[in-house]
């Protein structure tokens, strides 16, 4: 025998019935209206990618990728994106890598007596304590002359090179055995500065390097080792040295 429902209980029943039908409805359609606003979205950062890749612009590119991975994981745009972030990501790495070597070298031109004089110039890793007063920088020099020639130079801001009269150094480019070269401190109180004699041979070894470290003689006695990341030499600034 079926019980007796009061019409009022069984008419309530049904609207309920239909409320969560129609709320599970709503939800449903919520969830593909963000489904949809979500791939819209991703898809936007995935088109910046992809123009950031043509470009070579792969910061950008991993920017884009980032914010994808990070903000729309579960989406097709970020499942199209992930096979190639390893990649991007590390392009993007040595550009910056690359940018930053670049920053470290500094160019002049500066008009003198028969024409320009050109130079490009580099601070050490690491500073360089001399003569006991404490670490400073040491500074390395091309320097192109229309007087005096091609000229490359080590420059100290304190203590003293111990190479009048002339000296050797032993240069270094990355893991590379060390090889010795001539050097000469002038007679001149214009700056503490140590030529490398041959200036066209310590260029050369610009080429390719990561960095170049020189050991040479000071005043104070023994020898110090200065390390120039060289990586980001723009050769193009002094054109008569060659490429």
């Amino acid at each position: 025998m079926t019980p007796n429902i009061p019409l009022s209980a069984a008419l309530l029943a049904v609207a309920l019935a239909g409320g969560c039908r129609d709320r599970a409805a709503d939800a449903a359609a919520q969830a593909a209206a963000t489904a949809a606003a979500n791939e819209k979205a991703a898809q936007e950062n995935a088109t910046g990618f992809d123009d950031a890749v043509s470009k070579e612009n792969w910061p950008l590119a991993k920017a884009q990728a980032d914010v994808l991975f990070d903000q729309f994981p579960q989406t097709e745009a970020a499942k199209r994106i992930r096979p190639r972030y390893e990649e991007v990501k590390a392009k993007a790495e040595a550009a910056r890598e690359q940018s930053r070597l670049a920053a470290l070298w500094s160019y002049n031109t500066e008009t003198v007596k028969g024409g320009q004089q050109l130079s490009a110039a580099i601070y050490s890793k690491e500073e360089v304590d001399s003569d006991g007063s404490g670490a400073k920088p040491v500074r390395l020099i091309f320097r192109d002359h229309p007087e005096w020639g091609k000229s490359s130079y080590l420059v100290l801001q304190a203590g003293d090179f111990d190479c009048y009269g002339g000296c050797k150094v032993k240069v270094k480019v990355d893991e590379a055995a060390p090889k010795t070269m001539a050097a000469l401190r002038p007679k001149t109180d214009d700056a503490i500065a140590m030529f490398v004699n041959d200036q066209r041979a310590l260029w050369r070894m610009t080429r390719g390097a990561k960095s170049i470290a020189i050991e040479f003689p000071v005043r104070a006695g023994g020898t110090r080792t200065a390390v120039f990341e060289v990586g980001g030499l723009d050769r193009a600034k002094l054109p008569a040295w060659g490429g």
